[in-house]
């Protein structure tokens, strides 16, 4: 009763003038630098903060959350419509997007993951209202090996992706885990590949990666076929929003419910972050869910999962934020700063004091405006995005090339990285002539770095014991199922060879 109480006040005080416009404009900043490759929702909640010196605490914080929640649905536009993610989030929501986009189910695609970002964002703030404290003390438990464990999990996501040949899969993603290496070692100040050069001292940023593998390989893609596709898909045709009926959306209730509980709860494990509980979604959906085997090729499923789970995720990162004081993810940490340039130190007894306690349940009420508003304004985008597939390819091409080149050099300002792009823009070109997956590396170049840092730290506080991450229960059972989802996809093949063989012979 407390709760609903505490959450009716906030609730007002989120409709307050000054709130509502904070709000408001946070969603449009999130929309904006996050369809833009090189900004991302991070770099528009750091780009705000300076701005929120002279505000009060609740507006301020309105603010960065907005742009937060946002940040992590309006990526699916560029990803979806030009094959082009905003966010390493968004790579997952690509596989199934751009297969529904390639068919000409475009707006269609938008429609569940507009759908699914409303699910997974409203669902989740109830959960984080009501469990906040539980969850918190649960994510307290995680140490090195279980995140490690974690991201292990996520990189077996390698089975989804490995089509036809699992081994070009693994080369494909021992590639990108090479890639990941590139740079000054975080544990010993090793210099790693880098050959001399300043440029590679601090490493390869995953944004070059992934605007270099996707947007700048798939234009030289279409260069090598001499852009033969004079219009894009969809084209030539009256696109009109698309959104699945309600008997469409009770036939994935087991898909919802399965990724908001993922991403909130992951969620909820501070360093965890959108990305891992996106690709970890979309990797359980693959190995356990109804339509598992055609995930990749362009389902509801394939969307459903990974925008339920990054969204849901916005609301398990302020979980540890609001009760420990510990950020979740990048854009938390900035929200943590802007609570300590206002004097207010996050932690327990923010629900201790009835007025901070107030703050806390406007700031979780804001949440589930955010959403609302997000998926209206998203559902606005849309209809003027869609427009955009009308272009032709051939000037289509030059606008990617421009906005890749553009987000490269704006993320650090530095000529070098706009060189990357083109570099790993060709190296996908290469990858497409050789038949192999382009995913798998993005996969590895993205968790690379996370896995390589909670290994070290691992090793380090266990004096090398590699069986700890079999040890402890939570890190055994997430190492158990990452060895499980290697091993099932190997075993039905393998049983369902030897069904064919034997049904051959009796047929003989």
């Amino acid at each position: 009763m407390n709760t609903l109480h505490f959450l009716a006040i906030g609730m007002a005080h989120v409709f307050t003038f000054q709130n509502l416009l904070m709000m408001t404009i946070g969603l449009l900043i999130g929309m904006a630098v996050s369809i833009m490759p090189g900004l991302g929702l991070v770099m528009g909640v750091v780009l705000a903060l300076p701005f929120t010196y002279s505000m009060p605490l609740e507006p301020s914080i309105i603010l960065l959350t907005a742009i937060y929640m946002s940040g992590t649905y309006a990526g699916c536009f560029t990803t979806i419509l030009y094959r082009i993610p905003g966010e390493p989030m968004d790579v997952p929501l690509l596989w199934d997007g751009w297969g529904m986009t390639k068919r000409g189910e475009s707006a269609k695609a938008l429609g569940w993951a507009l759908v699914a970002a409303l699910f997974g964002g409203l669902v989740s703030s109830a959960v984080m209202t009501t469990l906040a404290v539980p969850l918190s003390q649960v994510a307290l438990r995680f140490g090195a090996p279980e995140y490690f464990a974690a991201v292990f999990f996520g990189l077996t996501t390698v089975v989804a992706l490995a089509g036809n040949s699992l081994p070009n899969a693994l080369i494909s993603l021992f590639i990108g885990l090479l890639v990941a290496t590139v740079g000054i070692d975080s544990t010993y100040g090793a210099d790693r590949f880098t050959f001399g050069s300043t440029i590679l001292m601090n490493g390869i940023p995953y944004v070059m990666v992934l605007v270099g593998m996707y947007g700048f390989g798939e234009i030289l893609s279409k260069l090598g076929q001499g852009l033969q596709v004079s219009e894009r898909p969809d084209s030539g045709a009256k696109v009109k929003t698309s959104f699945p009926s309600l008997r469409e959306m009770w036939a994935l209730r087991a898909t919802f419910v399965r990724s908001t509980v993922l991403g909130t709860v992951l969620g909820a494990v501070p360093g965890s972050g959108a990305t891992i509980t996106s690709f970890v979604s979309y990797a359980i959906e693959k190995q356990y869910g109804k339509r598992g085997d055609r995930i990749g090729t362009g389902i509801p499923e394939g969307i459903v999962a990974p925008q339920i789970a990054s969204t849901a995720s916005v609301a398990g990162h302020l979980v540890p934020l609001l009760t420990l004081g510990i950020p979740g993810s990048g854009a938390t940490a900035v929200i943590l700063a802007a609570f300590l340039l206002h004097g207010v130190q996050p932690g327990p007894f923010l629900f201790e004091d009835p007025n901070s306690t107030i703050t806390v349940y406007t700031i979780m009420a804001s949440m589930f405006v955010a959403v609302i508003g997000m998926c209206l304004m998203g559902f606005l985008w849309i209809r003027v995005v869609i427009k955009v597939l009308t272009i032709p390819q051939g000037i289509l091409a030059a606008i990617v090339i421009m906005f890749s080149l553009v987000g490269a050099y704006a993320d650090r300002n530095s000529l070098s990285d706009m060189w990357i792009i083109v570099v790993f823009g060709a190296i996908a070109y290469v990858f497409e002539r050789f038949k192999l997956p382009v995913s798998p590396m993005v996969l590895g170049a993205i968790l690379g770095p996370i896995a390589e840092d909670s290994f070290m730290r691992s090793m380090i506080t266990f004096h090398g014991d590699a069986t700890v991450f079999f040890q402890h229960p939570i890190s055994g059972t997430l190492m158990g199922l990452s060895i499980l989802s290697l091993i099932y996809p190997l075993a039905r093949k393998l049983i369902a060879s030897r069904v064919r063989r034997r049904n051959g012979l009796a047929a003989v």
